[in-house]
This record gives structure tokens, C-alpha cells and sequence, in this order.
């Protein structure tokens, strides 16, 4: 099971990374030691042998995950997580990203099931290598490691991680991004962002989508967005709509901006 929900990466990942050869600095951070305080505090899990189990699987995988950046920093590609529960429209912003950013970019996509929204991708001409992670409710970093080997990084400027739906474990998996977008709908109801408050904190820009449906759903964006702030002061926000090319071209412009920061 897995440190949050109880899927089955762990064990399938303990054995896979026991047998993974490479040693790598390992980057303690912030958000390492926060994935585990949440083991000892979660009650289901608080037994020392599944505590000693998944605190090595962590361990590996944000050792993996700095193999993974490194690689990206060899081929001068920023990598960017995107985030957010089952429709949320990641998918989607990638097929505008592809009509309106000033950028090359491919993707590693990862679902459950389907190959569905990797065919959308390669349908707008986008490299687009599919992982069907079955039972498991996030990427890891060794899952975006092999599917790398699948993906030519050369001429490309960006690589986006389009991570499995889920507001829960994906944010304490570090999988090798050097940023994180998260996305939230205005179909989804406000008080996803004081209910999750783990992955928003993770977020270095929150994209409101489908606001073009704000005049249909009671949605106080603005508080929304001060439940953000509050969480992280310093988080970028932008308003989407996929039917609005301006706010595409905002999103655009911020990616291109990190690019230039590199």
C-alpha cells in the first residue's frame, strides 16, 4: 500500500528499488520531512516495520528523483508536474499549451488505465509516452525515470509530468520536476484547496480552470484564492479557460519565463 491511500505501489516499488543499482545524493527536504511526519501521524500506518518500510521507499525514490532532475538539467529541459484531481483540465491545457506556447514541449502521462489522453497528445503532434500505473494512485520518480528512456529530450525545452488525478499522494512523491502547477476547476466546488492543503503548499503556480463556467456554479474565486495565499504567500495564480486564448497565453508566458530563468 502506499503511505497515503493504501494502494499498491509500495510493495510493488520496494521490490523494484531494492534492486535499483545507482547511489545519489539524497535531498532532504521540506517536503520529504513532512511526507514523514504525516507516517507517524497517521494511525493505520503507525507500525515500525511499515514505517521502516516506507521510509526507505521515500528515500529511494527522492534519491531517483534527483537523478531524474540531473538528467533534465544534462539536456537543458525544465520538467513541470502537473497536478490536480480526475478533470481538471491538464490534458486540455497541454493541447492549447501546444497551439499558443513559444515552447517545445513532450510529456510523460500517467493514468490508470487507458492510453487515452497520451493519443490526445500525439494527436496535436505532441511527444507523448504513456504510463498505465494500475492499482497505484501516483507517479514516482523511477516510473518517470524509465519512461524517459522512451523520450528525446534533445530538441525539447519543456518535459511536463501530467501526474495521475488525485489531490493526495502525488504531492508527496517528488518525481525529478523543477516546478509544480497545480490545477483546480470551478466545476469542482470551492474548499478543495483548505481540504488539500498538502499539495496547494507544493504548488509554485494554481491555475483556476473552466472559469468561463463561473456564472454558472457558486464559486467565491477570490476567497479561493486567499485560502491559497495563506498556505503559500509567495504561490503564483492564473485564471483559465481553454475557450479563452488570453489566459492560455498568460499560462504560456509564465512557463516561458521560468525557461528563461533557467
Amino acid at each position: 500500500m502506499c503511505k497515503d491511500c493504501g494502494c499498491s505501489i509500495v510493495e510493488h516499488s520496494h521490490s523494484q528499488k531494492e534492486n535499483h543499482s545507482h547511489e545519489h545524493h539524497h535531498r532532504d527536504s521540506h517536503e520529504h520531512q513532512s511526507a514523514h511526519k504525516h507516517l507517524h501521524d497517521n494511525p493505520q500506518l503507525n507500525d515500525p516495520k511499515t514505517i521502516s518500510v516506507i521510509t526507505k521507499i521515500l528515500d529511494k525514490n527522492d534519491q531517483e528523483a534527483q537523478h531524474n532532475r540531473e538528467h533534465f538539467n544534462s539536456h537543458g529541459v525544465l520538467c513541470i508536474n502537473l497536478m490536480s484531481s480526475p478533470g481538471s483540465g491538464k490534458t486540455a491545457l497541454l493541447e492549447s499549451l501546444s497551439d499558443l506556447g513559444e515552447f517545445k514541449f513532450c510529456v510523460v502521462e500517467g493514468d490508470l488505465e487507458t492510453s487515452r489522453d497520451a493519443d490526445r497528445l500525439k494527436a496535436k503532434g505532441i511527444e507523448a509516452h504513456q504510463i498505465q500505473t494500475g492499482s497505484a494512485c501516483h507517479l514516482d520518480a523511477f516510473m518517470v525515470h524509465k519512461a524517459l528512456h522512451h523520450m528525446d529530450l534533445d530538441n525539447m525545452d519543456v518535459c511536463f509530468v501530467e501526474n495521475v488525478g488525485n489531490l493526495v499522494c502525488p504531492a508527496s512523491y517528488d518525481v525529478g520536476s523543477h516546478l509544480n502547477i497545480v490545477l483546480v476547476s470551478v466545476p469542482e466546488g470551492e474548499d478543495k484547496i483548505a481540504k488539500y492543503p498538502v499539495m496547494f503548499r507544493q504548488a509554485d503556480l494554481i491555475l483556476f480552470t473552466k472559469t468561463d463556467l463561473l456564472p454558472y456554479f457558486e464559486y467565491d474565486i477570490q476567497k479561493e484564492k486567499e485560502t491559497a495565499r495563506k498556505l503559500k504567500p509567495s504561490v503564483d495564480i492564473l485564471e483559465v479557460s481553454t475557450k479563452d486564448e488570453e489566459s492560455i497565453k498568460k499560462v504560456a508566458a509564465w512557463i516561458k519565463f521560468k525557461i528563461g530563468m533557467r
